[in-house]
């Protein structure tokens, strides 16, 4: 495998752990730890500075899941395996950002960039998903874990069809399960009608 590898998976993970959403928020004074659900999230930047700010911090977590695949997958032509470790390590450094002392958002925009740059049609689709379900829901978190199982059997449906990789499509349904676990704390609160829908704060 490339020599470029191990270079691809740190700078994915520095590149990933840049904490955008967060940064987004402090420069209008906002600590997102310390406001909404306490998330640094792009969820949460919409929830306190508004629908402007969230796009600006959603497009930055998009591009940074994007840039690091992209090079491994487009420029460099690793090997599935390869480009599947770079986005898996651009995905843990926005969980797990060094520079917020490992805590971070949930992955959703930043998994979605990743996945653009593997199989691009899969982020549209699921970007289409989690607007419709949002606009029918308004909660995010139900936005989020629709597209991702959407997005998840859409993979799968391609591979088996041999429209995308076997390698790739069984990282898309992982990485699906593992947003789905980070939503587990919404998934409680809305089974107990405690989540609250956009536009609303804690």
């Amino acid at each position: 495998m490339s020599g470029w590898l191990p270079i691809l998976m740190l700078a994915g993970y520095l590149t990933g752990a840049i904490p955008f959403s967060f940064l987004v928020a402090r420069a209008r004074g906002v600590d997102l730890r310390k406001v909404g659900s306490g998330n640094t999230g792009a969820s949460n930047v919409w929830r306190n500075l508004g629908f402007g700010y969230f796009l600006i911090a959603m497009l930055l977590d998009v591009s940074k899941g994007w840039l690091p695949t992209m090079l491994a997958h487009q420029v460099l032509r690793l090997p599935p395996l390869g480009v599947i470790l770079v986005g898996l390590c651009t995905i843990l450094g926005h969980v797990y950002p060094i520079y917020l002392g490992f805590r971070g958002g949930k992955a959703v925009a930043t998994s979605g960039g990743v996945v653009l740059g593997i199989a691009p049609v899969l982020t549209l689709i699921g970007a289409g998903i989690w607007a419709a379900t949002l606009a029918l829901t308004r909660y995010p978190s139900v936005a989020s874990l629709t597209a991702a199982a959407c997005v998840s059997l859409i993979a799968l449906g391609m591979a088996l069809m041999g429209g995308l990789a076997p390698a790739y499509a069984g990282f898309i349904v992982v990485g699906a399960l593992y947003v789905t676990y980070l939503h587990r704390s919404n998934i409680r609160r809305l089974l107990r009608g405690q989540e609250l829908p956009i536009g609303s704060r804690r």
